[in-house]
């Protein structure tokens, strides 16, 4: 592959031009048709939504609440308001509009705040945004001195203008930052960060144009950009170092291009697939939006592994007499200087290597006091409360919460399917139930079949009150309602929904986790043929992970470093167990493999360790700071699922390349010594041969 795209260098760069540009024009000609799809069946949350749907019910579809304020007495505003009312419920996406004014129970006690019900014509995800936003502005426009105007709700929060793509220019600068420190200069390290950017164009293009196809999210995009980044960068600086390591043993630019595709190109090769294996693990969770953020990051790992593979040897071949060029000056001006690259890298071995099992114990220790805080996690979904603060969102939950309660912003909906009476006998004894601040009046449906009745819990949407609220709804209260009345109870709405979505995720991670672990190890059997390799990668890997979890944990739901407390994204541990684990097996493959060639090549296995170390530990950490820095620019975006995303690749990605492949690794394989390439032989007999190094060398 290497040598077809060195000798056909300008075919494999124009190849690459005509894709990107091809899918750039069809996916901004066609648009995207990104929709979220958080339905879960088997679910009571998802029954109930089925079961609004087919009796006719409002409730069917997501509301809206535009809320008033006015120190004055929000009646005082009646004249402005209910035009603006009336111009709402003709407007596309309305089913229907509540106001305040014939709803006693629509004005808080002290008469200053208020709230109209829009009830949309379909599920949040199904309304266009541009409808959403007009009725925003609509809303706003009746705005004084005296009245204050916001709209809230789940619709209201996803039509808001999200800010510019800061993070993703913050990780491109700091990548060439550090390519341009690791190299020491521009067009050696522009090359990793070209095939980076290629990857991800291209990729984004195509998930815009897979979209009309498949559900994928809308928050799909800024992660295609965060991991396409890191990933491609990755790659393409293992594939260029072990390129100019060839460079430096003599090679010419043409030899030096294949034996790093031959085996840094293997290790990315092997790499890319595992990532992709655990991505498509996610597809078996069985949620809709997840499924499509899998498929999609797997597709841009896909393509970044294509670029790294062929138009980075392209790229190579068109600069390689530069490059040698540059390379053997640095490395001429260092030898003067009696700098030996590696020997910090060495030395650090050595010390290691000295007192394994005190290196050994410390990292270990600190990797579990970092994950101990993720036993008490708590899964759930970002609502009004956690936007910023300058969000009409955000001011609407706030408002809400000061005339209402904390409960009236994630209200319970629940359905009766029965008569008007089994209805009336519910609500009087959910409003009687403790944790619930009021029950709302009972509201049948069109064709008389089902009632409905909104329940206030007295704690916030994301309050472990409200989540033990909905459990005992359903354990504790329906099942005598049920019994007495005859008829069937469930308990639904956003809140309760987010819930269930987060509940199914809990109960099928650790299938998921065993499932690509178990595979992933395979592949490490095969490749180093070794038993204690994959054991020892697949428990350090997880070790880094739920350390990165429990960071997350101790920041974004203790509310540490100023963070606002709740619960972490429910889609969050199985999107970074998937990434991650991939990516610290590309450290993992990239190390022991030179470590492996050091240990054919002498049989020292002491002295294979220093080396191999030597040899990797300044790209792995190199690399490792740039994927640092991409992921950890996901920090300062207003959205708080990235942000979490961000901070959570960042920190595993760092304990990763510093704890687990500088300390840790080194004192595993020295205490395993030559066992570490032990297989046990009527297990090597049947096993079939694959090699990830270079011929000659395995």
């Amino acid at each position: 592959m290497a040598g077809w795209a060195q000798r056909h260098r300008w075919a494999a760069i124009v190849l690459w031009l005509a894709v990107v540009a091809a899918i750039t024009l069809g996916s901004t000609a066609l648009g995207s048709a990104y929709r979220n799809d958080f339905s879960l069946p088997g679910t009571d949350s998802q029954t109930a939504t089925d079961l609004f749907k087919r009796h006719g019910s409002d409730q069917a579809g997501d509301s809206i609440e535009i809320v008033f304020k006015d120190t004055a007495g929000v009646e005082s505003a009646k004249d402005s308001v209910e035009p603006m009312l009336a111009e709402v419920k003709r407007m596309a996406g309305v089913a229907d509009v509540r106001s305040p004014f014939t709803d006693a129970s629509a004005v808080s006690k002290d008469g200053t705040i208020a709230y109209a019900s829009v009830t949309l014509d379909g599920k949040t995800e199904e309304v266009p945004k541009e409808d959403v936003a007009r009725i925003i502005d609509t809303a706003r426009g009746i705005a004084t001195e005296h009245l204050q105007v916001e709209v809230g709700g789940e619709a209201a929060r996803n039509a808001e203008d999200k800010a510019g793509p800061t993070a993703e220019l913050a990780g491109i600068v700091a990548a060439l930052v550090i390519l341009v420190l690791l190299f020491g200069s521009l067009l050696a390290a522009s090359l990793p960060l070209i095939t980076a950017l290629f990857a991800v164009g291209g990729a984004i293009g195509l998930i815009a144009l897979a979209s009309h196809l498949f559900t994928v999210a809308d928050f799909t995009p800024p992660i295609l950009m965060l991991v396409g980044l890191g990933v491609g960068v990755d790659y393409a600086l293992l594939i260029f170092y072990r390129y100019r390591h060839e460079l430096l043993a003599g090679a010419t630019p043409a030899q030096a291009g294949r034996t790093a595709l031959d085996s840094a190109g293997r290790t990315v090769f092997f790499a890319g697939c595992t990532v992709i294996v655990a991505l498509l693990g996610l597809v078996a969770l069985g949620l809709g939006s997840l499924q499509g953020i899998a498929l999609a990051v797997a597709v841009t790992v896909l393509i970044t592994m294509a670029a790294s593979l062929v138009l980075l040897p392209a790229l190579l071949a068109l600069s390689g007499r530069r490059i040698q060029r540059h390379v053997l000056a640095r490395q001429s001006k260092a030898t003067r200087k009696g700098r030996t690259e590696g020997n910090g890298w060495r030395a650090m071995a050595r010390a290691v290597q000295r007192r394994p099992i005190p290196t050994l114990l410390a990292g270990v220790i600190a990797l579990l006091a970092l994950s101990a805080p993720a036993l008490g996690m708590r899964l759930g979904f970002a609502d009004s409360g956690n936007d910023p603060q300058e969000t009409t969102s955000r001011h609407a939950y706030d408002m809400l919460a000061e005339g209402f309660g904390p409960g009236f912003n994630g209200p319970l909906v629940v359905l009766v399917k029965g008569d008007r009476e089994a209805g009336e006998a519910v609500r009087a004894k959910l409003a009687g139930t403790d944790g619930v601040a009021e029950a709302g009046p009972v509201m049948p449906s069109e064709d008389g079949a089902l009632s409905t009745v909104f329940v206030y819990p007295t704690t916030s949407p994301q309050a472990e009150g409200t989540v033990d609220l909905v459990r005992h709804l359903r354990d504790d209260v329906a099942p005598p309602l049920e019994h007495a009345t005859g008829a069937e109870v469930l308990v639904g709405g956003a809140t309760a929904a987010s819930q269930d979505v987060s509940d199914v995720l809990a109960d099928r991670l650790p299938l998921f986790i065993a499932v690509v672990v178990g595979v992933s190890s395979l592949l490490l059997l095969l490749v180093f043929r070794s038993l204690w390799i994959p054991v020892k990668a697949a428990v350090l890997n997880l070790l880094s992970i739920s350390a990165a979890l429990g960071v997350i944990t101790l920041v974004f739901q203790h509310g540490w470093l100023g963070a606002q407390p709740g619960p972490i994204e429910a889609f969050i541990p199985a999107l970074i167990f998937a990434i991650v684990f991939g990516l610290s097996m590309d450290y993992e493959v990239f190390l022991v493999s030179r470590i492996h060639e050091e240990w054919i090549r002498t049989k020292d296995h002491s002295l294979a360790v220093r080396e191999g170390l030597a040899s990797t530990g300044k790209v792995i950490t190199a690399a490792a700071a740039i994927m640092m820095f991409v992921f950890g620019a996901f920090v300062l975006s207003d959205d708080r699922m990235l942000q979490q995303f961000g901070l959570g690749l960042a920190v595993a990605i760092l304990l990763d390349a510093v704890v687990i492949r500088c300390l840790i690794v080194p004192a595993v394989l020295q205490l395993l010594g030559t066992s570490a390439w032990w297989l046990p032989a009527p297990l090597a007999r049947r096993l079939p041969k694959v090699s990830i190094e270079r011929p000659g060398h395995g």
